[in-house]
């Protein structure tokens, strides 16, 4: 008979200190316990109710998103700058733009690329020294680049 009230008593304490673990409460109490935890389920509602309050984003912006990466080429002293970036990740873009970085034939001495949750490129770009390749442009970069990008396009449409 002891022994199952000292269990009771020990499940008892243990519930309470969980309790007082998840509320975070101060009190020793069991009426101090539950009073905090009545605040805090109160508090809870309330934030629940704001949470409501707030605007649902409208089909409007779902229609909004452009899932065409963004592309920018700048020119440097020696080459080129080349941005691309995406709201979404991009499986499979890179391959696509490094092939077209060698058909160009440009150096990358350095690039950054993030492919989380978005994907960003940020590539520097030389032209190889070869006497008998033509000079590159800027726009001509940006073409080759551009048409890697829809290359990609349409064979993501094909696998979606």
């Amino acid at each position: 008979m002891v022994s199952k009230v000292h269990k009771r008593t020990a499940i008892y304490r243990r519930k309470l200190q969980l309790l007082r673990s998840i509320i975070y409460s101060p009190s020793h109490s069991k009426t101090s316990v539950i009073l905090d935890a009545t605040e805090y389920i109160q508090g809870l509602k309330q934030k629940l109710e704001e949470l409501k309050q707030l605007p649902v984003p409208t089909t409007q912006s779902i229609v909004d998103y452009n899932p065409m990466p963004k592309l920018k080429v700048e020119t440097q002293e020696e080459g080129f700058v080349i941005k691309v970036h995406s709201e979404r990740s991009c499986q499979g873009l890179l391959v696509f733009i490094l092939e077209a970085f060698e058909e160009l034939g440009l150096e990358v001495p350095h690039a950054r690329v993030s492919c989380v949750d978005d994907f960003c490129l940020e590539a520097i770009g030389n032209k190889e020294n070869n006497e008998d390749t033509s000079p590159l442009s800027a726009q001509l970069v940006e073409e080759v680049v551009s048409q890697a990008i829809q290359n990609w396009c349409k064979l993501q449409n094909i696998n979606d």
